[in-house]
C-alpha cells in the first residue's frame, strides 16, 4: 500500500507539495538512521539556533516591516529575536536534567532488585504550521523544544508573512541540515496537504475554527496534535486597582503587534462605578505617554487590507448599534501602505455585538461594567475558556479567589502577557482555546515520548504471574487476601 504521504493529492501548490513528500521521506529517513540525539548534538543545535536569529537580526526587522507595513524594529528585537534565543539558551542549560531517566517505584517484594523508570525519547518526524502574527517567535520558538526532545521539524509559515517566511527557510537552510530541520513555503494547498501527513506529532498555532478542522484530519491518521487556539482573553480590574498604574499595564498590552496577539487584553470587566475613570485614565496616558502613537514607528500595521477592514467593521458596527467608542487619539485616514489603527475603547458594549463575541485581534478594547466581583466572574465562565486571564487587584486573597473559580491555559496578576514570555512556564489553552503545551519543560515532555522501562534485576517473582500456576502464585494471592477463599 503506497505511504500516506505519497497519496497526498498535488494540486494548487503542486511543487511544495511534491517537496513536502520529498522533506517528510528524508526526515523519516534520517531519524530511523539516528532515533536518539547525543545531549551534546541537541545542546549545539540550540545555540546553532540562538546564533542563527541573533545573526539576523537586521533581516528579520526588514521582513517583519515588509509584510506589517510597519512593525517596530526594538518589538523585532525583544520579541522575535531575543525572546526566542533566550529560550533556546534556557533550554539548553536544563536540557542534562530533562533528559535524565525519571525513577517510579517498583515493589521489591515482587520485582526483587529490578528497576523501573521513564525515559524520554524523540516522537520522531514533528510538523509546526504557524501563524502569521509571530512569525519567528511561533516557529523558531516551538522548535527549540522539538529539537531538545529530539525530533527532526517541517515548518510552514504563514502566506501572510511571505517576507517572514523566506528570510526564515534561507536562515534555516544555511543554519540546519534539512534531514533536520526544513521550512516548505506555499498557501492553501500545501496547508491542507501538511495536515494529511502522517507527523509523528503536529503542532498548529492559529484560530479555533481551523484548529478544529486540523484535529479531524489528524485523528484521520492517529497524529497527537497541539493546539495553540485563541479566544477573548479578559482582564478583571477590581475596584482598588483601578488605578494609572493598571490601565497603563492594560494599554501597553493591547498595544504589542497592536492588539494582534493571542494573550492581548480582548476585553476589560471594571466595577460600573469606577468605569469613567478607567476610560479617563486611559485618555491620559494615551496623552502623555504615548502621543501620535498610531502613525509612528511604534504601532504595527494590521497585516492585511482584509483585516484592516475587519477590525474597520467592528468599530462601525459597534457605532451603528449606539455604542460609546472612544479613539485614544485622532488619527484622520487610513494609510493603505502602512494600515496602522489607533486604540480604540468600547464603552460597556451589549454581549451580543460582534466585538464581543469574536476574538478582536487588533487595537479595539472594550470595557465592560460589572456590579459585583461574582458577577464578573461568572461572566468569564459563561464564555470559552480563555488562552489567557488577567487580574488586576491589590488584595493578593481577592486576586486568588479570582484565579481559584476561573480556568485559563495562562493567567497574570497586576500585568498581562508576561507568562507568555517566560521560558520556564509551560504556554498554551484549554478547551476551546487550544490543547498541549509547549515552553520549558512541559513543551519537552510534549514533543518526547515518555516510554516506561523496566530493567530485570535479581530476587523477584515475576514468573509467578504466568501460566501454569502454582505455589507461588497461591502464596502471593493468600498474602494479599489473607487466606481467603
Amino acid at each position: 500500500m503506497a505511504s500516506t504521504e505519497s497519496r497526498i493529492a498535488t494540486t494548487g501548490d503542486d511543487a511544495a507539495i511534491i517537496e513536502l513528500q520529498e522533506v517528510v521521506a528524508r526526515q523519516r529517513a534520517a531519524f530511523l538512521a539516528d532515533p536518539f540525539p547525543s545531549l551534546e548534538e541537541r545542546q549545539a543545535l540550540l545555540g546553532a539556533l540562538a546564533a542563527m536569529l541573533v545573526g539576523h537580526r537586521i533581516q528579520i526587522q526588514e521582513a517583519l516591516s515588509s509584510d506589517f507595513g510597519v512593525h517596530p524594529p526594538l518589538a523585532s528585537d525583544l520579541i522575535e529575536v531575543l525572546g526566542p534565543a533566550g529560550r533556546a539558551v534556557y533550554a539548553a542549560e536544563q536540557l542534562p536534567g530533562w533528559m535524565e531517566p525519571e525513577p517510579r517505584p517498583a515493589d521489591p517484594a515482587l520485582y526483587g532488585s529490578g528497576r523501573a523508570f521513564v525515559q524520554p525519547q524523540p516522537k520522531g518526524v514533528v510538523g509546526n504550521i504557524v501563524p502569521w502574527n509571530f512569525p519567528f517567535d511561533l516557529s523558531v520558538g516551538p522548535l527549540i523544544e522539538m529539537l531538545a526532545a529530539g525530533n527532526r521539524v517541517v515548518i510552514k509559515p504563514s502566506e501572510y508573512t511571505p517576507a517572514c517566511g523566506e528570510l526564515l527557510r534561507e536562515m534555516v537552510h544555511a543554519t540546519f541540515d534539512r534531514d533536520r530541520v526544513d521550512v516548505l513555503l506555499g498557501g492553501l494547498e500545501l496547508a491542507r496537504a501538511f495536515t494529511r501527513v502522517r507527523w509523528d506529532h503536529l503542532l498548529y498555532t492559529g484560530s479555533p475554527a481551523v484548529g478544529r478542522e486540523i484535529a479531524k484530519a489528524a485523528a484521520e491518521q492517529l497524529v497527537p496534535v497541539t493546539l495553540e487556539l485563541g479566544g477573548k482573553c479578559p482582564a478583571i480590574l477590581t475596584s482598588d486597582s483601578v488605578d494609572a498604574e493598571s490601565v497603563r499595564q492594560v494599554l501597553a498590552t493591547k498595544a504589542l503587534k497592536n492588539g494582534q496577539m493571542c494573550i492581548s487584553v480582548d476585553y476589560c470587566l471594571v466595577p460600573r462605578e469606577r468605569l469613567e475613570e478607567f476610560a479617563g485614565l486611559a485618555a491620559d496616558y494615551a496623552r502623555e505617554s504615548m502621543p501620535g502613537y498610531c502613525e509612528s514607528g511604534s504601532c504595527t500595521g494590521m497585516i492585511s487590507a482584509r483585516h484592516l477592514e475587519r477590525i474597520q467593521g467592528l468599530l462601525e458596527d459597534a457605532l451603528a448599534r449606539g455604542c460609546d467608542v472612544r479613539p485614544l487619539e485622532d488619527a484622520g485616514d487610513v494609510d493603505p501602505a502602512t494600515r496602522q489603527l489607533p486604540i480604540s475603547l468600547v464603552i460597556d458594549p451589549p454581549d451580543d455585538l460582534a466585538l464581543m463575541q469574536e476574538e478582536i485581534f487588533g487595537p479595539v478594547l472594550p470595557i465592560r461594567a460589572y456590579d459585583t466581583l461574582d458577577e464578573a466572574i461568572d461572566h468569564v465562565n459563561a464564555g470559552e475558556r480563555p488562552l489567557a486571564l488577567y487580574v488586576f487587584a491589590k488584595d493578593d486573597a481577592v486576586a486568588g479567589e479570582v484565579l481559584r473559580r476561573t480556568t485559563s491555559g495562562g493567567a497574570c496578576v497586576n500585568c498581562a502577557a508576561v507568562h507568555g514570555a517566560l521560558p520556564s512556564l509551560p504556554f498554551g489553552g484549554i478547551g476551546q482555546s487550544g490543547s498541549g503545551r509547549h515552553h520549558g519543560v512541559e513543551g519537552f515532555r510534549e514533543f518526547s515520548n515518555p516510554r516506561g522501562v523496566f530493567i530485570r534485576g535479581e530476587g523477584d517473582l515475576i514468573e509467578a504471574f504466568a501460566p501454569p500456576y502454582g505455589p507461588t502464585a497461591q502464596a502471593i494471592a493468600d498474602a494479599a487476601f489473607g487466606g481467603a477463599t
